[in-house]
């Protein structure tokens, strides 16, 4: 499945002075900041200096001793940088659509937008992708070839098998060896219950999560009035009936469905927010990432 028309330079670029800063410290760093600019000998290769009597001769670049008969030690650039995973739910009712564009091309959008911001600020992004199972797991990297590893992932992929959400997200979970940024990306139709206890699972873990649902139109208002049949998309079954005599009960389970996963999120001190596949991908991703840098 190519990548929806709208995942262009030209759209991505428009993003390029927006941020994404993890509100807490993730691996007691304050997140979300860009690399020290103090040298130490830890993570990244920053440049030489000549060797002084008490340096550990360890740090010594022996190429360069026998290139110049000069001793010389490598410095190291400390790493600060987020570290941020885009968890992406490709289970069969993300492929949905009343519109022009699925659930499944709106999460593809914020993972390639948000993957694009946080490459910006020169932190790591990691993707995975998952529906009854986790199906893809790129680590967190942050070069702009990782990033179109990226791309490349977000367009192979196709929702697939029936969603497995609340137990899957238990799995990346015991995955994730150091804390980071998670973003899930998803429509969390799934049991409650299975989702608060992976939001928990995180959150005991000490990572940040952001929960970004995103919903079809007809779904949020379910505007059918004609004898419709319903199809699923996660298996073969299928029901025709008259939606008015389900509407009622649907919109109150649908929006107490809603009001259990925000009251979780609140809880717990996830950021939540709500994309509508009917509204505009620029201005809405746009809208959120102001709203979550002015808090």
């Amino acid at each position: 499945m190519p990548l929806p028309s709208f995942i262009t330079p030209t759209a991505l670029a428009r993003f390029q002075h927006f941020e994404l800063i993890a509100h807490r410290v993730v691996e007691g760093f304050l997140t979300g900041q860009h690399k020290s600019p103090f040298k130490g000998f830890a993570v990244e290769f920053a440049e030489h200096r000549q060797y002084v009597p008490g340096d550990d001769i360890k740090h010594l670049d022996w190429k360069l001793v026998g290139k110049l008969n000069r001793y010389y030690v490598k410095q190291y650039e400390e790493d600060t940088s987020l570290r941020a995973y885009l968890v992406l739910d490709a289970s069969g009712s993300m492929a949905y659509k009343s519109g022009q564009f699925s659930k499944f091309d709106f999460g593809r959008f914020i993972c390639g937008v948000l993957g694009y911001v946080l490459l910006q600020q020169q932190d790591s992004v990691g993707l995975v992708t998952l529906d009854s199972e986790v199906r893809n797991h790129l680590p967190p990297r942050s070069t702009r070839h990782h990033y179109k590893r990226i791309l490349d992932a977000l367009a192979d992929e196709t929702p697939g098998e029936d969603t497995n959400l609340g137990n899957v997200l238990h799995i990346l979970a015991n995955m994730l060896k150091r804390r980071a940024l998670i973003v899930i990306v998803s429509d969390f139709f799934d049991n409650i219950e299975d989702i608060t206890l992976a939001l928990n699972h995180f959150a005991h873990k000490k990572h940040e999560v952001v929960v970004c649902q995103v919903v079809d139109p007809s779904e949020a208002d379910f505007p059918f009035r004609d004898l419709t049949r319903f199809e699923s998309l996660e298996d073969e079954t299928f029901h025709l009936t008259d939606p008015l005599r389900l509407r009622r009960e649907y919109l109150r389970q649908f929006n107490d469905h809603l009001r259990q996963i925000r009251k979780t999120c609140h809880q717990l001190r996830i950021d939540f927010t709500q994309f509508r596949t009917d509204e505009p991908f620029e201005r809405s991703i746009a809208k959120y990432l102001a709203e979550r840098l002015k808090r």
